[in-house]
């Protein structure tokens, strides 16, 4: 029994040495510069390339750190999902506007910012725009901004100056269709591409985003009507766009469309400024610029935009002093210029040096951070999807009751909390 009482000890003895061993080296291992590796969920596929340059410098700054970037089909659907399952990315490009995101702020998904040095290498203090309960948990680096582009080029040949007024803009399109050129480059089957141009029709008809969810999500159940006005004058605007688009357009996709535009068969794209880096691509004959969507009077023009390059850190990253790092890294003047150089979408980091008027997208660009650029009208609404789906819809069949019903139907569930 003493000799069984004696193993046992000495057996303790060894397994406790063993331990120690094991643990002061992993102490060792942890002191060591053991690289780490984080997750980047992207949802900027077409800044890809330039994010993975972006990360390569990081990377030779940092050579204990290791960004892997995510890039998949669907990104909006997938984050979703992942979230839900607690399986979070440690830093997510995240759009700040979003319903998703504030209620995963809510609920403590992401880090708190509010303090974080790097937040004030942001202008404008736009930061603050999106607070959630009057703290900080998204850094929002570039802001994107959606209007029309166009081919100045033959805008030019055709003596034809970019539209400041709707009436304007009908003339406009008059002209182009004269020229036996397409006037507008449309994707049917990709209605999201279509979601800016039907909020800025919805804002500039009423008087601004407060005065269109006053219309649509603010209003009383069922009180969107054919006859309502407002909604005549937005019928009218979703008309210019299904009577003048090129052809085959109900079949097209975004890519579609983007070649439609650069290889000039269709003179005028309603997108956002994620757009420019895919109609480069294309390498298009001609001066490509941008315009604001017209009101009824000069000046009172319009585009509509978020967060776009926006960043938040996971509350549950193993690893939250890598991606602070990372996020630090992406607040830089250094990082940021390379990535508007190609995005050119206005940036709000400090020392960006950035195109003016005359740029690709100076038309919409000076407009940014000023009271003609609204925050998307999804930012009150619970979801978005079946809004540019019912847009769409209209625009393939022009059935105006149907929009009008679909419209209630989307919205008469949300205002239960009015």
């Amino acid at each position: 029994m003493k000799k069984w009482l004696k193993r046992l000890a000495v057996t303790g003895l060894i397994a406790t040495i063993a331990l120690s061993l094991t643990a002061c080296g992993q102490k060792e291992s942890s002191k060591s510069g053991k690289k780490v590796t984080i997750e980047y969920f992207n949802q900027k596929k077409e800044m890809s390339g330039t994010l993975k340059e972006i990360i390569k410098d990081f990377e030779k700054k940092n050579p204990d750190i290791h960004v892997k970037e995510v890039d998949v089909p669907n990104a909006g659907t997938v984050l979703k999902t992942r979230m839900l399952s607690g399986d979070v990315p440690d830093v997510i490009n995240i759009y700040p506007q979003n319903i998703d995101f504030q209620e995963w702020a809510k609920a403590g998904y992401f880090e708190d910012m509010t303090h974080a040095p790097y937040i004030k290498n942001i202008k404008n203090h736009y930061a603050d725009s999106f607070k959630i309960n009057g703290k900080i948990y998204n850094a929002p680096l570039s802001a994107n901004v959606y209007g029309f582009f166009y081919n100045a080029t033959v805008f030019k040949k055709l003596g034809i100056k970019p539209p400041k007024t709707w009436g304007e803009f009908e003339q406009t399109v008059k002209k182009i269709k004269a020229s036996g050129k397409a006037p507008f480059a449309i994707a049917g089957t990709e209605p999201w591409t279509l979601n800016g141009y039907h909020q800025l029709s919805l804002a500039t008809v009423t008087g601004g985003a407060k005065q269109a969810n006053k219309l649509l999500r603010f209003s009383a159940p069922n009180s969107i009507k054919v006859s309502n006005p407002y909604i005549q004058k937005d019928f009218n605007r979703l008309n210019l766009l299904r009577e003048n688009a090129q052809q085959n357009w109900r079949g097209a996709s975004y890519n579609d469309a983007v070649v439609s535009f650069a290889n000039g068969k269709s003179l005028i794209m309603p997108n956002g400024s994620w757009a420019l880096p895919m109609i480069n691509q294309q390498k298009p004959k001609f001066e490509v610029r941008t315009f604001a969507f017209p009101a009824a009077k000069a000046g009172h023009e319009m585009t509509v935009g978020s967060g776009d390059l926006a960043l938040s850190i996971s509350s549950k990253s193993k690893h939250k002093k890598a991606a602070e790092k990372f996020v630090a890294y992406m607040t830089t003047p250094a990082a940021m210029q390379k990535y508007y150089n190609v995005d050119g979408s206005p940036v709000a980091v400090k020392g960006v040096k950035q195109k003016g008027i005359d740029s690709q997208l100076g038309g919409l660009s000076t407009l940014a951070f000023t009271k003609h650029d609204m925050v998307w009208l999804a930012q009150d609404w619970t979801s978005e999807n079946d809004f540019f789906n019912l847009t769409a819809s209209y625009l393939m069949t022009g059935n105006k009751q149907q929009m009008v019903n679909d419209m209630n139907t989307f919205f008469n569930p949300m205002k239960a909390s009015n």
